[in-house]
C-alpha cells in the first residue's frame, strides 16, 4: 500500500491554517481514492492511505502543484483491517512514509519516495523529479490547456473554448509538455506499483 504523510512548507512563517481546507474537502481525496483520510497527525502535517499507486501518485502530484506542501510517499504493509483513522494506522508502509517526508524536505521539488527497496525507490523519485520538472516551466496558459485535455477535451475543443487558433494551442501544448507527461504517467505508475510488487505476488498466490 501507499502511505501519503504531507507536510506543510515554511509553516513556521505562515498564520493560516492550510491543513484545515484540506481535511473538509475528504470526500474529494476518497474520489481519487484514498482508503483512510485525509487525518491531521501533526499541527501542519496530514496522511492519506491509498491501495493503488495510480491514486497515490494523482494525489501527491496534485498536493505538489498547490505548492504549499512536501510530499512523502511511503511504501509497504499498512496492517488491516484499516484504521478509521491514519493516527491508528500500522505497518511499514508509515515508517517509510516518515523517511519520503523527510527527504522531501531536503529534495527539490518537495516530493520523495521510500520503500524497502532504497534503491528502486531512489530510482522513482527521480523520475517523479523529472516531470515535475516539466511541470515547474509550465506557463498559467499551458496549465489551462492541460487541465482542459485533461477533462478530455480535444485540442480542436480547447481552442473553440478559449477563442485562439488550434495551431497556438499546440504551440502551448508543446512548450507545457502536456504529450511527454501523457506518455510517461503510466510508466511512472508501473514503477510505483513496482515497489508494492511483494504484497502484489502474495496476494495472488
Amino acid at each position: 500500500m501507499f502511505v501519503l504523510t504531507v507536510d506543510q512548507i515554511d509553516s513556521r512563517e505562515s498564520d493560516t491554517d492550510d491543513v484545515a481546507p484540506i481535511l473538509a474537502d475528504r470526500a474529494a481525496w476518497r474520489a481519487l481514492g484514498a482508503l483512510v483520510g485525509p487525518d491531521r497527525t501533526a499541527g501542519d502535517e496530514f496522511q492519506l492511505v491509498f491501495d493503488a499507486a495510480s491514486g497515490a501518485l494523482d494525489a501527491a502530484l496534485r498536493l505538489r502543484r498547490a505548492g504549499a506542501w512536501s510530499v512523502g510517499v511511503g511504501v509497504g504493509e499498512v496492517e488491516t483491517p484499516l484504521p478509521e483513522t491514519t493516527g491508528a494506522g500500522r505497518g511499514s508502509a508509515f515508517l517509510t512514509a516518515r523517511s519520503a517526508v523527510d527527504a522531501a524536505k531536503r529534495a527539490q521539488h518537495h516530493l520523495a519516495v521510500a520503500a524497502p527497496d532504497e534503491a528502486a525507490a531512489a530510482g522513482v523519485s527521480a523520475l517523479i523529479g523529472l516531470l515535475l520538472e516539466v511541470r515547474s516551466r509550465r506557463s498559467p496558459e499551458g496549465w489551462e490547456v492541460a487541465d482542459l485535455v485533461a477533462e478530455g477535451l480535444s485540442q480542436a475543443a480547447v481552442a473553440e473554448r478559449l477563442g485562439v487558433t488550434p495551431q497556438a494551442i499546440s504551440l502551448r501544448a508543446r512548450a507545457a509538455g502536456i504529450r511527454l507527461e501523457r506518455e510517461a504517467m503510466p510508466a511512472l505508475v508501473g514503477a510505483l506499483a513496482g515497489l508494492d510488487a511483494p504484497r502484489a505476488l502474495r496476494s495472488s498466490e
